[in-house]
């Protein structure tokens, strides 16, 4: 149970930043007892494998607060935020199998299955935001709104990793901010088809 809420809050965290929640559960899995990664997935925490992330971050960092280079960033995430999500659902779900949770470690592919579809549903909500905000912001809204996402990513995998019973909250919260989003960027569609549809004067 716990290892499923755990796998579900890290691949949300993915779908907003590919690589904080794998840079941490890497790092917490060297250093710490925190997180307990099976054979199968001791790569996460090899010190190149950590390196490299640490650089992809730093990247991901600067060019999602660009505004229009940010629209750039997103398309190329498109397919990297979904793997993400996949990997650290199944990685932290596999680790279940240390506790003797026996499901999960029996049908790895769903850890794989639920944490692409959730890293790419968090993933298009954000993608389909930004443009709004950058046209509504004059570009000014991109490093603020994706300030507020690493800040959520890496909240998001604290608490996965640390009260997974939280994450239940977290999500509702999510949800309820997904839901206001979606309602502005609806909004702002139809007002910008109703501008285009009025005739000049």
């Amino acid at each position: 149970m716990f290892a499923a809420l755990t796998g579900l809050g890290l691949s949300t965290a993915a779908g907003l930043n590919a690589y904080i929640p794998l840079l941490l559960v890497g790092v917490l899995a060297r250093v710490t007892d925190a997180v307990r990664l099976p054979h199968e997935y001791a790569w996460l925490s090899d010190t190149w494998v950590l390196a490299i992330i640490a650089v992809l971050l730093v990247a991901e960092f600067v060019l999602d607060k660009v505004p229009v280079v940010d629209h750039v960033n997103d398309m190329i995430q498109t397919a990297v935020r979904p793997a993400s999500g996949g990997v650290v659902f199944s990685a932290t779900a596999a680790a279940a199998k240390l506790d003797d949770s026996a499901w999960m470690a029996d049908h790895p592919a769903v850890g794989w299955i639920l944490g692409i579809a959730v890293a790419l549903a968090v993933h298009l909500l954000k993608a389909g935001a930004r443009p709004v905000v950058n046209a509504t912001t004059a570009g000014v809204g991109a490093p603020v709104v994706s300030t507020v996402e690493d800040v959520g990513s890496l909240g998001m995998s604290l608490i996965a990793i640390f009260l997974p019973v939280l994450v239940v909250v977290a999500l509702a919260v999510l949800a309820f901010v997904a839901w206001r989003v979606l309602r502005r960027v609806r909004r702002f569609k139809e007002a910008r088809r109703a501008r285009a549809a009025s005739p000049p004067v």
